[in-house]
């Protein structure tokens, strides 16, 4: 009986035991069960995301690959030198291993420089009569002078590139550039178009003119070119040769934007000719790259040409341009600004400013001053130091 009640203890134990077994194998499935399904939530949420994330990308991709392939070109001495109307391949090959010269030098390229600088030296010496033979025989003097100054320039550069002066090769490829770009200067023969009828009385700069403007803040160089803007620019240099900027004082400024002037004291808001009593105006004027007469009379917007690349870019600190009023491109006269703005946000060609307003010279000495202008500051005078026989009337 004992016997009995103990199997049946046991038994009972052993059932309850069971129990237990089976009571936790089950919430141990249940857990697992849920650890699972846990799990298989967080992946299928990791999964939207991550498809998510490459919907993203997509979308955008198609923006980023609109954006330059390479920096803008924010040296206004490059960009004024690219913008010469010339077609000499062997000039342009000099002049574009000499401006990648101080690039190459930072990142202690010396065997491409060795090479590239005895490049240089051969296509000068193997060209030399070609180039010469190549202007007409009033100008063939100062290409030769030109040429031999550039030929001079080049022997200290050769030298600091054998004993790997890096900080001494942009400085002596400037001043080899320069050179460059004077004998460029003289491939031009003639003004390379005409001015549409319709502004033909208006002043023209057929050429270029360097412009010192004094202020109570120190002086500053302007090269006004034109030949991508030759009535902007005439506008400009005229009313400087008449004294009519001596005296005004920059009525708009953003120190870290832009700089304007040019607004008379009165009602008038820029030049009214003394002889006619009228408002003389200039028209929007922009060249592309692939055209020899610049653009008249309507913006890149207008034209549908947002975010076309012109001849004359904003892409420089120092940028000059023609103001004009918001709801009228061609009704720019006398106001200017220039520009103080750099960023990689904005490159040439995708910001609001390219074609929209004409550039009609850069600031390429005294950029120190143009950071100390403010709001009110005074233009002492403003004066022609060269190219005033460039100015058409």
């Amino acid at each position: 009986m004992a016997n009995l009640v103990l199997g049946a203890m046991l038994n009972l134990n052993l059932n309850r035991n069971l129990e237990r077994i089976s009571d936790l194998t089950n919430q141990q499935i249940d857990l697992v069960s849920r650890r699972s399904w846990w799990f298989t939530s967080i992946t299928f949420m990791i999964a939207c995301l991550l498809v998510t994330c490459l919907t993203m990308v997509s979308a955008i991709a198609p923006s980023i690959a609109a954006l330059p392939t390479k920096s803008a070109i924010k040296d206004p001495r490059v960009i004024l030198r690219n913008a010469l109307p010339i077609d000499s391949e062997v000039l342009r090959d000099v002049q574009r291993i000499l401006e990648q010269m101080p690039r190459q030098a930072n990142l202690k390229r010396w065997s491409n420089l060795k090479r590239d600088i005895e490049t240089i030296s051969q296509t000068l010496s193997q060209n030399q009569a070609q180039l010469i033979a190549e202007v007409s025989s009033d100008r063939q003097g100062l290409v030769t002078e030109h040429l031999a100054s550039l030929a001079t320039a080049i022997v200290p550069l050769q030298e600091a590139i054998g004993v790997k002066d890096r900080n001494s090769v942009k400085a002596l490829s400037e001043k080899a550039l320069d050179y460059v770009g004077l004998v460029e200067s003289d491939f031009i023969q003639a003004f390379p178009f005409e001015v549409p009828a319709q502004y033909a009385q208006l002043p023209q700069l057929k050429g270029r003119a360097l412009v010192e403007i004094s202020t109570e803040k120190g002086n500053a160089t302007i090269t006004v070119d034109g030949y991508n803007a030759p009535v902007n620019a005439g506008q400009f240099v005229d009313l400087v040769q008449k004294g009519f900027y001596d005296g005004l004082t920059f009525t708009r400024a953003d120190e870290n934007y832009y700089l304007q002037t040019g607004d008379p004291d009165g009602a008038a808001d820029g030049y009214i000719d003394p002889k006619t009593k009228k408002y003389r105006t200039v028209p929007i004027e922009v060249r592309l790259p692939d055209q020899k007469v610049p653009t008249y009379g309507k913006t890149f917007e207008e034209q549908g040409l947002s975010g076309t690349l012109p001849v004359l870019p904003f892409a420089a600190f120092g940028t000059v341009a023609m103001a004009h009023p918001n709801d009228d491109a061609n009704a720019g006269s006398s106001q200017f600004f220039i520009y103080l703005f750099e960023s990689e946000l904005t490159p040439a060609g995708l910001n609001l400013l390219d074609g929209n307003y004409t550039v009609f010279g850069y600031v390429t000495d005294g950029k120190e001053t143009l950071d100390k202008l403010r709001l009110g500051d005074k233009i002492l005078s403003a004066r022609v130091i060269s190219g005033a026989e460039n100015l058409i009337k």
